[in-house]
């Protein structure tokens, strides 16, 4: 039996398995993403036996979009990465290849042959830090940015947002993936098409992912569900790297299959693959063997055994060919010299082979081809895509982190109950006690300031975990060009907005009433604003440094002498005149003596009957009777306000204007 033969069986088999998977009340609540009653042809597609007979149903939802074919080509490729140290350090060393429409390609070799260093690099996808050198193009068009548009890249693991179901996760991924052209029913069908295609219509509302106690993917449906993200745009071309990892040998053997049958229906798929079995070797067309950096092999899968025994290299009988040849290729411990001398021969070897020289005339036509191709013909190739608009972006990133919060609502119901619980000890130590009096005066400014440090510390710190645990998904986005750091960042924030909001709230309004604060609802809702702006200014500082270390206990130790410092300049504990001039521009940063400031002003201000009853008032004891009088103890000054809340208003800005450039200096080097 042929490859093709061989390929378009395992078509079958894998599209009869996903055909079975989908049962008959599955169709029945098909949500309108497309025709019901699908059929299957030869080629792999699916498509309804609607739309032959009534063309109204193709103008309507569009046609199947149909991936170009992809002709991946690279001469001469060097990856080198920079160490610590400033030196570089070389992992590919001059591979040359080719990738047609229609061909499977399995990168194989051992941990350390720098497979998966050479497709991140041929997908335009490598790390900041890399150096690659030599040529790279696809369909004689150097690659660049559009790479993450006109290619798929599958990765080894798979990072999902766990509270989302497999549809909810689709259609987010479709609207930040799909041209901005592409009419909502295209998109919607598109989804349905895939899910049938990969067995997931049936988990269609499962979350992916949970510790919730709920049916959650399992992983061979965690690896189809990270493939069919891939497929949303109908790339001609796709990278798998280790597609089969974690998965049982029945779900690799299906996964291949349906990685078979994207390369009949005209892709090009170069995977990476540790030892794959025979069965799972059958349906690859070419192997590309990579060791210490070097091509050792690259060719129809059946040469590379007559390749490996003109060499003296006898597979036996009972062994897996790609085991053996893992095995030839591999470092021996104790013996690396020799091992090393070894691979270099074998490499060396098939540099001068027929196979190698073959391989160069088809490199050498395609770039041929590219140096010659006329001006009309680049510009039919360009790329045309319109991305999602900005606002787009961020609606839908803002509905994924919504879901988040809604999925588990517990955590923001134990928050709010938390903080009414602190609100309500914290009123009640403080019931009684604030009266126009001089004891008042301290118990007043007390209230005040346990209203500014609950809505500043706590929030803070909260925030430090928030960045550090999604940096690897948000990275992973963003290298596939999803979305940019600043809409990643202000979606996020826009998300956490509404908890931001009502928590200073509730604390403030239980707090001040309890406390017996003034009895103005002027001065009562200015200081729920102020309290507002101040968790907001919080979160944006913490924000700040969970952005600029990456790592929360990191972030912590710089965060906790930067509190104090704050904390001292604040005006309650030291006055402001008095401290240093050394450490006095602190004040400045400290949102917690605007903040202060603000509600001190609001307290005490126009207040002209403060008691001071002789009998209490020891010999030489300043007597304060107007509020006038207790803002200058603290060198506060009614005046200021307005500048006060502007200068709350300004930190917040500066504070998330830092994060931001944190974030991408993190992304950058990473």
């Amino acid at each position: 039996m042929s490859n093709s033969d061989k390929g378009e069986s395992s078509v079958q088999s894998s599209l009869s398995a996903s055909t079975s998977a989908t049962s008959s009340a599955d169709d029945a609540h098909d949500l309108e993403l497309s025709p019901p009653d699908l059929l299957f042809v030869d080629s792999g597609l699916t498509r309804t036996k609607h739309e032959d007979s009534f063309p109204e149903v193709e103008e309507l939802l569009g046609t199947t979009p149909q991936a170009r074919p992809c002709t991946l080509v690279w001469r001469d490729v060097s990856v080198h990465v920079k160490l610590k140290d400033g030196k570089l350090k070389r992992l590919v060393n001059n591979v040359s290849g080719i990738a047609k429409p229609g061909s499977l390609v399995a990168l194989m070799g051992t941990s350390g042959a720098g497979k998966t260093t050479l497709m991140s690099a041929l997908a335009h996808r490598s790390p900041v830090g890399t150096v690659t050198d030599g040529e790279i193009a696809m369909n004689s068009q150097p690659v660049g940015d559009f790479m993450h548009r006109e290619s798929g890249y599958m990765h080894q693991d798979e990072l999902f947002v766990q509270n989302l179901t497999v549809i909810e996760h689709l259609m987010i991924m479709a609207r930040l993936r799909m041209d901005r052209r592409t009419p909502t029913l295209v998109r919607k069908r598109r989804i349905n098409q895939l899910m049938r295609q990969l067995s997931l219509y049936g988990s269609r509302y499962t979350k992916i992912g949970g510790l919730d106690g709920h049916k959650t993917l399992s992983g061979g449906e965690r690896k189809r569900l990270a493939f069919a993200t891939e497929l949303l745009t109908d790339p001609g071309l796709l990278f798998c790297d280790e597609p089969t990892t974690g998965l049982d040998s029945f779900s690799a053997q299906k996964l291949m299959s349906l990685l078979r049958a994207s390369a009949v229906q005209g892709k090009t798929v170069i995977c990476t693959i540790h030892q794959p079995s025979s069965e799972l070797m059958a349906l690859f067309d070419k192997l590309v063997l990579l060791a210490e950096g070097r091509v050792a092999f690259a060719g129809d899968a059946s040469g590379a055994l007559m390749f490996f025994e003109s060499l003296g290299y006898n597979c036996p009988i009972t062994y897996n060919p790609t085991d053996y040849f893992i095995k030839v290729l591999a470092l021996t411990p104790g013996s690396e010299g020799a091992s090393r001398q070894a691979i270099k021969s074998v490499c060396d070897r098939f540099a001068v082979s027929d196979a190698a020289k073959e391989l160069n005339m088809e490199i050498q036509l395609e770039f041929h081809l590219m140096d010659n191709e006329d001006e009309e013909s680049r510009k039919l190739k360009s790329d045309n895509f319109k991305a999602p608009f900005f606002f787009t972006k961020i609606m839908w990133l803002v509905y994924r982190y919504f879901i988040i919060i809604l999925r588990d609502p517990r955590v923001q119901t134990i928050r709010t109950l938390q903080k009414l619980a602190i609100a309500l000890t914290a009123g009640l130590c403080f019931i009684g006690t604030a009266r126009l009096t001089q004891a008042g005066i301290q118990d007043v400014q007390g209230a005040l300031f346990i209203i500014i440090a609950e809505n500043s510390f706590t929030p803070m710190y909260s925030v430090l975990h928030m960045f550090p645990e999604e940096f690897p998904m948000f990275n992973r986005e963003l290298k596939a060009g999803l979305y940019s750091t600043p809409i990643y960042y202000i979606a996020r924030m826009i998300a956490l907005f509404p908890g931001l909001l009502i928590e200073p709230a509730l604390f403030t309004l239980v707090v001040y009433w309890i406390a017996g604060l003034r009895a103005s609802w002027y001065a009562f809702g200015f200081t729920v604003f102020i309290a507002i702006l101040v968790l907001n200014v919080a979160i944006a500082c913490g924000s700040f440094f969970s952005c600029a270390f990456g790592s929360m206990p990191v972030a912590i130790a710089y965060l906790v002498p930067f509190d104090y410092s704050l904390m001292m300049t604040s005006g309650l504990f030291v006055k402001l005149s008095s401290i240093p001039s050394y450490v006095s521009w602190i004040r400045h940063l400290s949102w917690l003596m605007y903040s202060n400031e603000a509600m001190s002003i609001l307290q005490w201000d126009g207040v002209q009957n403060i008691t001071c009853p002789a009998k209490m008032i020891d010999p030489g004891s300043p007597c304060l009777s107007t509020g006038d009088e207790v803002l200058d103890r603290y060198d506060f000054n009614s005046s200021r306000l307005w500048p006060d809340v502007f200068a709350l208003l300004i930190l917040y800005v500066i504070f998330h204007l830092l994060a931001l450039i944190a974030l991408r200096y993190r992304t950058r080097r990473k």
